[in-house]
């Protein structure tokens, strides 16, 4: 198989983008990141790959995926289709899709918003989000109490949709200091081979 032709069109700060470069980090596959503004989103050709606008966009030879959990079963499906991140038994491949369904839902809209509104000055409140941030913790610690990760006993794609805006919930203000299980799960995410901090991205090694 050829070296794929991968671009990554992305902002830095996004917990979506950072998702979508772990899991190019921990394939070990070569690729271009794409630094892409709001203003630059809307350039017509930016549009002409995404209409909605929005970051990430894979670029991969003539694919064109965007979302970035849509992303990740690409990635995995396409160059990783032997391995173990998103499990082949149904049971174990519905408690992955559970659990990005939960990263696109409360996850966006509780520790992901309250992020955004600190650091954008989005102007909204932040206490709904960081109540349904803390309701999310709550089910998340309770859930890798006896579990090293989200579904199995090895990382999945679970485990890469939720790590990045976890992590990174305290910048909204949302702390983890009550989740002991939640900081030792994120201590083994980053201990994963390939893993790279979300202060990484588009930084040239």
């Amino acid at each position: 198989m050829p070296d794929p032709e991968i671009t990554l069109y992305g902002l830095n700060i996004s917990g979506h983008v950072h998702r979508a470069v772990l899991m190019l980090e921990m394939l070990g596959l070569p690729y271009t990141y794409v630094e892409t503004s709001v203003e630059s989103r809307a350039a017509p050709d930016f549009l002409a790959i995404n209409p909605l606008g929005q970051v990430p966009v894979l670029r991969d030879g003539d694919v064109i995926i965007a979302d970035s959990n849509a992303i990740l079963i690409y990635l995995v499906a396409r160059y990783a289709p032997d391995g173990d991140w998103l499990p082949r038994d149904p049971v174990g491949a519905a408690h992955v899709q559970h659990w990005m369904s939960i990263a696109a839902g409360e996850l966006r809209y509780g520790p992901a918003l309250a992020r955004a509104i600190k650091l954008l000055g989005l102007p909204l409140d932040p206490e709904p989000p960081r109540a349904l941030a803390k309701k999310l913790f709550g089910v998340m610690d309770a859930h890798l109490a006896n579990r090293s990760f989200l579904v199995a006993d090895r990382a999945t794609l679970a485990d890469i949709a939720l790590y990045s805006y976890t992590a990174h919930a305290p910048e909204g203000d949302v702390s983890l200091d009550s989740y002991p299980a939640i900081r030792a799960w994120l201590a083994r995410v980053e201990a994963l081979p390939g893993f790279v901090p979300m202060s990484r991205i588009g930084k040239a090694d």
